[in-house]
């Protein structure tokens, strides 16, 4: 007997079809006692963690802001006599504020755009970008600390690498880091060399998972390189721009390493983070004062980023 007559079904003359397998409709899952203490804990832990070494430190630095801590005396409320300090009486706060915002500025307008410029040049595929990727990245590996380091010798009044080659080897050389008209120029210098690195990593993350088939239309289109980066690369970059905003104003408003090791925050390199340090482990101890600093600081770290996301979710709403 042929297979087609198997299939058939002699009473209607029609091929006989085979019977779906019935299927069980599925109740809801019960979790044994073991899976909910598993996802108590996966829930619990990292939660305890976060209270524990992130929003309980910023919580107690905002309350006692409010005090005259110092660490060994009776702590008092003075309510805002800390933040009137700063603003009327500390003659370094102001400064601070004003290399903060410099900083910040360096990053945003020529650190940033370096690191795209590396990340869209070695996304082309050049001729040993593997190399070149390895030598823009190796500051980033490396220790702010060390960093410091190493521009000190480069920028040495006598006998430094830069002074050098600009004909003062013998002495007389231009104090880079002594001179506050210039130092903090001659940081940002060291800062932004580790930075467009760290960016360049991010962005050519975030170009390696961009679809080359929006590329290949934007050039069947008639497109040429910048139209299509601008039209339709960036736009597909936003996920990483947010996170390149929040890295930046986190690493300039935190910088600390290479203004202290240059001179210690002093004239000419004040900033916010220096200052910090400068009062609570200071000779006076002024925790309370030091914790309103740390609140200053927290609040303009929120503004550009609270501000750039408002704004991306607007786009995205209106998209």
């Amino acid at each position: 007997m042929s297979a087609l007559t198997r299939l058939r079904d002699p009473r209607t003359d029609e091929a006989a079809t085979p019977a779906a397998p019935s299927r069980r409709r599925r109740g809801p899952v019960r979790l044994s006692r073991r899976d909910i203490a598993v996802v108590t804990a996966m829930v619990a832990i990292p939660l305890v963690v976060d209270l524990v070494f992130i929003w309980g430190p910023a919580l107690a630095t905002i309350v006692l802001s409010f005090t005259d801590a110092t660490g060994a005396a009776p702590i008092h409320w003075v309510g805002t006599k800390n933040y009137h300090t700063l603003a009327e009486v500390d003659p370094s706060f102001w400064p601070a504020v004003r290399h903060n915002a410099i900083w910040l500025g360096v990053f945003i307008l020529i650190a940033t755009p370096l690191g795209m410029l590396f990340a869209v040049l070695l996304d082309r595929g050049l001729q040993g970008s593997r190399i070149y990727q390895s030598v823009i990245f190796l500051p980033v590996m490396l220790s702010l600390a060390l960093i410091g380091i190493i521009w000190q010798v480069i920028y040495t009044t006598n006998g430094g690498l830069l002074n050098t080659l600009l004909g003062h080897g013998d002495g007389g050389g231009v104090d880079f880091l002594g001179d506050p008209s210039i130092n903090l120029w001659a940081v940002l210098v060291e800062a932004t060399w580790r930075q467009a690195g760290y960016v360049m990593i991010l962005y050519l993350s975030g170009l390696k998972a961009v679809d080359l088939a929006l590329k290949e239309s934007a050039a069947l289109d008639g497109a040429n390189g910048w139209q299509t980066f601008r039209y339709v690369v960036f736009p597909v970059l936003r996920p990483v721009n947010v996170v390149i905003l929040v890295v930046t104003v986190i690493e300039s408003l935190r910088a600390f390493d290479l203004v202290y090791i240059t001179n210690q925050g002093g004239i000419g390199l004040q900033l916010i983070s220096a200052m910090i340090t400068q009062q609570i482990t200071g000779p006076g101890n002024r925790i309370g004062y030091g914790s309103a600093l740390g609140v200053v600081l927290l609040l303009i770290s929120l503004v550009p980023i609270v501000a750039f996301l408002v704004q991306q979710f607007r786009k995205e709403d209106e998209s």
